[in-house]
Formats: C-alpha cells, sequence, structure tokens
C-alpha cells in the first residue's frame, strides 16, 4: 500500500539507487526506486539470471525470552513456538474478529529469540500490537526495523552469486531457512525466502554496511547479469507467483480463509489465539468469496479495483485486486476476490474495464512456477 508523505524516508541505499538512475516512488513513508530502466527487462533477468532489490523498508520486530514462543502463538494464527532453530514460517496476525492486520515471516534464530518481518506499511501497527498481546508473557518485544537494512537477491543464478561471498553453505540453506554469517566479510543473516517465485536469498545487515554488501553482490553477479531491480517488477514477479500483497489482496476486511490461506492457521491451539473465535466460524461458514486468478482473452489488463461480473446475470460480483500485463506469459493476467460460485478453475467471468466489459477465464493460482 503505497501512503503519500512529504518527508520519505530514505534508505542507506539512495545515493546508490540514484547513481545508478532509479526511478523514485514514494512507498508506505520511503522513497523507494520503483525501476532503474525497463521493469520488463528487470523482470525477465529475475526470471533468468538474477535481480538485486533494496527490500529495507520491510520492518522488523524482534522477541527474546522464555516467554516468546507462546507471546506468539497468542498473538499470531500459526504456531511459531513449533518452529526450529534457524527456520522460518509464514503466516498473519489477524484481528479479533479475523481481519488481516497484516501478514508476516517470522524466523526463529534462537530458541528464546524470533525475527518478525512486517510489511513497511504495517511495522506502525504490527509492533505496538505485539506488544500489548505479550503481556503477561516472559519476553521482551522491540521494534528493531531502525537497526537492520534487507537486500534480496533473487533468481536462478542467486546461490552461485552469494557462493563466493560468504562462507556459509549456500546451496544446503533450505527453503524458508536462516542462518548467521559474513557476505563479503560483514557479518549478515541469510535467508532463503522470497518473493518473486524463484529462488532467492534475503541479506539482513546493519544499515551502515548495506552499501558494501550492495556493491559485493553487484560485482559477483556482473558475469551472471544480475541487473538492479525495483518495486515494479517485483510486483509482477510477486502476481504471476500468486502471492498476496497487502493492501490488495489482503486487508482488515478479509480472512486467511478467503485468501485461500486457512491452512496457515492453527485452530486448536490449546491456549487459543487473538481472532480464534472469529476464524473458527468464518471455516465452518465457508468463505464467502474467494480469491482466483484471471487470465484475459483481451489485451488490456484488467487493474486492482476493476469489477467482476458474472456474464450470465450481468451483475457484479466481485473486484480485481491486482493486474498486469505477465512478461513471463505474454498474457494480461490478474488476482480477483470472486463468489465460491465462480471460483471453479474454467469458469468464463468478465471485467469491466472502464465501463467496457472483457472476457477473462478463472484458472489456478499461480500462474508462474519454476522448474525446481
Amino acid at each position: 500500500m503505497t501512503t503519500p508523505s512529504a518527508t520519505p524516508r530514505l534508505t542507506p541505499l539512495h545515493d546508490v539507487h540514484a547513481a545508478l538512475g532509479a526511478s523514485f516512488t514514494d512507498f508506505a513513508g520511503w522513497q523507494m526506486p520503483v525501476r532503474y530502466g525497463s521493469e520488463t527487462a528487470e523482470h525477465r533477468a529475475v526470471r533468468t539470471t538474477a535481480g538485486l532489490f533494496d527490500l529495507t523498508h520491510m520492518g522488523e520486530v524482534e522477541l527474546v525470552g522464555p516467554g516468546a514462543g507462546a507471546a506468539l502463538d497468542h498473538a499470531l494464527v500459526g504456531r511459531p513456538s513449533a518452529i526450529g532453530v534457524g527456520r522460518a514460517r509464514y503466516s498473519m496476525i489477524c484481528a479479533e474478529d479475523g481481519g488481516i492486520i497484516d501478514d508476516l515471516v517470522v524466523y526463529r534464530l534462537a530458541e528464546e529469540h524470533y525475527l518478525v518481518v512486517a510489511n513497511a506499511s504495517n511495522v506502525a501497527v504490527v509492533a505496538p500490537e505485539l506488544v500489548a498481546r505479550a503481556e503477561g508473557y516472559d519476553v521482551t518485544v522491540t521494534d528493531t526495523s531502525t537497526d537492520w537494512a534487507l537486500i534480496a537477491v533473487q533468481g536462478p543464478a542467486s546461490a552461485e552469486i552469494l557462493a563466493g561471498l560468504t562462507e556459509l553453505d549456500v546451496p544446503s540453506l533450505k527453503y524458508y531457512a536462516i542462518d548467521a554469517g559474513t557476505v563479503a566479510g560483514i557479518d549478515v543473516l541469510l535467508a532463503r525466502t522470497g518473493y518473486t517465485g524463484e529462488d532467492g536469498f534475503e541479506v539482513y545487515c546493519r544499515p551502515g554496511d548495506a552499501a558494501a554488501v550492495w556493491d559485493a553482490l553487484s560485482t559477483a553477479g556482473e558475469s551472471h547479469g544480475l541487473v538492479p531491480a525495483g518495486l515494479a517488477c517485483r510486483d509482477t514477479l510477486r502476481l504471476e507467483a500468486g502471492m498476496p500483497l497487502y493492501g490488495h489482496e489482503l486487508d482488515r476486511d478479509t480472512t486467511p480463509y478467503e485468501a485461500n490461506l486457512g491452512r496457515i492457521v492453527v485452530l486448536d491451539k490449546p491456549e487459543g489465539f487473538v481472532g480464534q473465535a472469529a476464524l473458527a466460524q468464518r471455516k465452518e461458514e465457508g468463505p464467502r468469496r474467494t480469491l482466483v486468478g484471471l487470465v484475459s482473452t483481451g489485451r488490456r489488463s484488467p487493474r486492482a479495483g476493476y469489477p467482476v461480473v458474472d456474464p450470465a446475470t450481468g451483475a457484479e460480483v466481485g473486484v480485481v485486486t491486482s493486474g498486469s500485463p505477465s512478461p513471463t506469459l505474454e498474457k494480461p493476467i490478474a488476482m480477483a476476490y470472486v463468489p465460491p460460485a465462480l471460483a471453479t478453475p474454467g469458469t468464463r467471468v468478465q471485467v469491466s474495464l472502464r465501463g467496457t466489459l472483457e472476457d477473462a477465464d478463472v484458472v489456478e493460482l499461480p500462474f508462474y512456477k519454476r522448474n525446481s
């Protein structure tokens, strides 16, 4: 979600981006690179070689103490206490009514130490909410967002690029895992999670080290075709990968079940969690709407907010949440919420593109899945 700001925050890599010729956009109060030239070329580089992203705008909250796991079990829809040390899990923090406050990645750095990564637009809400929900548990909750810079190298060449810069066993680092080590001699946390549908790594470092890490990765990636990549191509990459984005597919009016993410909700936690009763009821009743993929039969792309129409009745029955031309599929694609009766793959619907109805077919997500 983009929030206009009179005085946007700058990442420690801002001057690097400017020197590379980046175009900037205000994103959740941050001045972030949106593209360096062609966003389509950046997108295709990530799919075929590698792209380098500055994700420092993401928020980090750390929980330390013997009660950290139990506090997170109470605060989130999953069971972080069951995450192994050095592993990660995708989760959500929901309100009492089941609405999604944010989607998160939870890393367990040590037995009593967790790192929760929140969306930039939501960390100001998530951090105090975690503090409140941890009350009564033996844990310290700290918003450490200003302590971290985050650089991601994504694409099929990313492991090879990193391997020459670290003593860590990069090929053996599992998906959704994290380890401490060095990159170019600089202390970092190295994670393998990703948000593009490709193999990829996230490097957490101190802000003062960010430029040195970026330069080392850029130099190591030159022979592999690595390019700097902005937020515009990150959005088309995640759309092709069918990954929801807060403010588009996820918000306070949506539960994990509508977003087809009910699998991350652990309803039988014995100590309960915030939103448990509402989510149990929603699961029993079934979702009122379902997130689906759409492939347009025309040339124009559905965009966020465009109505979805039932061709049998002409009634507006849903809404597009994200849409774009797909550089990989070379077709207009979108994600949308529709009634469950129209969610079966192969169903023909229509999208109103500024008053003009265009046919689109419901398809399974993701649109793109890499060969592993």
